[in-house]
């Protein structure tokens, strides 16, 4: 069965930098939409970027400048090179797979901004 493995989270100061990856148990996903998501203590999910199979992105607003996503075809891996970090982007992140109806998550990583 398809698995999606996040790895890169953990904990930094504020201002700092972290880079997130997320890759595929298989190598078929280039004509899949890839994402993050995240989640923060009692608030509702969102997106926080994504990267469509032509390479067109979008980033939510509160990280627009600071992150920046891409992926590797060929490796079926999502980045999210996350810089300037700030306590706000404390959360659980989730990348996301999407084709159509067809949606795959991976396990979620834990990101602490904290001093």
């Amino acid at each position: 069965q398809l698995q999606l493995v996040e790895s890169g989270g953990g904990l930094v100061q504020p201002g700092g930098s972290l880079r997130l990856s997320c890759a595929a148990s298989r190598n078929s996903f280039s004509l899949y939409t890839m994402a993050w998501y995240r989640r923060a203590p009692g608030k509702e999910r969102e997106l926080v970027a994504s990267i469509t199979s032509a390479g067109s992105t979008n980033y939510a607003d509160s990280v627009k400048g600071r992150f920046t996503i891409s992926r590797d075809n060929a490796k079926s891996t999502v980045t999210l090179q996350m810089n300037t970090l700030k306590p706000e982007d404390t959360a659980v992140y989730y990348c996301n797979f999407q084709l159509r109806i067809i949606n795959f998550w991976g396990q979620g990583t834990q990101v602490t901004v904290s001093s």
